[in-house]
């Protein structure tokens, strides 16, 4: 396994930038995860305090123990912590910031779901001919999001029922266009990154932030 930068480290946590493609917990036919193979690294068991889906990268905490995992869990649950994404989207909002509050069916039930948006760019990336005769551009946005609800696939969702699914998810977005984004653009991935962290830490506000992820096909 490559090496997990450590941004932040005291006697109960890490904070971590987690790689793309690395699932954060093992199970059948996953013989990689951060919770197994980050522990060998570090010589001591690391514990949870929250989820990235394995294609998702960016900032991540775990914590040293059970005990400081619970703690950590409830902060970063409550509105005392912010977490914020980029997301490189197929598609364009109609507004260039707002909120999206569709509910999401989560294990049977409907759940309250609260996204919000900000959009930072938008442009068209054309399709060369050789992959497409059809489809000559695709509309791209990169929009930076911020949950008040941590659903599972909430951010996922809520950009694809607005008709701008995230690029690379094959899951609720539009395989055909994310086919011709891999060609065009070399998108191999699900085009979401946990790029700022902010969260009181020993009595102060503290703030995490990294760039955006290389891999990211962001025109200049």
């Amino acid at each position: 396994m490559n090496s997990i930068p450590v941004l932040y480290e005291n006697e109960e946590i890490l904070v971590i930038n987690k790689p793309a493609g690395l699932a954060v917990q093992g199970g059948n036919g996953i013989s990689h995860s951060l919770d197994k193979d980050f522990s060998q690294t570090l010589g001591y068991k690391i514990f949870l305090v929250h989820r990235l889906d394995r294609d998702t990268s960016g900032l991540m905490i775990v914590a040293k123990s059970a005990y400081a995992a619970n703690k950590w869990t409830k902060l970063i649950g409550s509105k005392a912590a912010k977490k914020e994404y980029l997301a490189l989207c197929a598609g364009t909002l109609k507004n260039k910031s707002g909120v999206i509050k569709d509910d999401l069916i989560q294990h049977g039930e409907s759940k309250s779901a609260v996204t919000y948006y900000n959009v930072e760019k938008q442009w068209n990336t054309s399709i060369s001919p050789e992959y497409s005769q059809e489809i000559t551009s695709v509309p791209l946005s990169l929009i930076r999001l911020k949950l008040e609800t941590g659903r599972m696939h909430q951010i996922r969702i809520h950009l694809a029922k607005q008709n701008c699914p995230i690029a690379g998810d094959d899951q609720h977005g539009n395989f055909k266009i994310n086919k011709l984004l891999k060609k065009q653009l070399k998108v191999k991935r699900l085009m979401l990154a946990s790029v700022k962290l902010t969260m009181p830490i020993d009595g102060k506000e503290m703030v995490f932030e990294i760039p955006l992820p290389e891999d990211f096909p962001v025109e200049q």
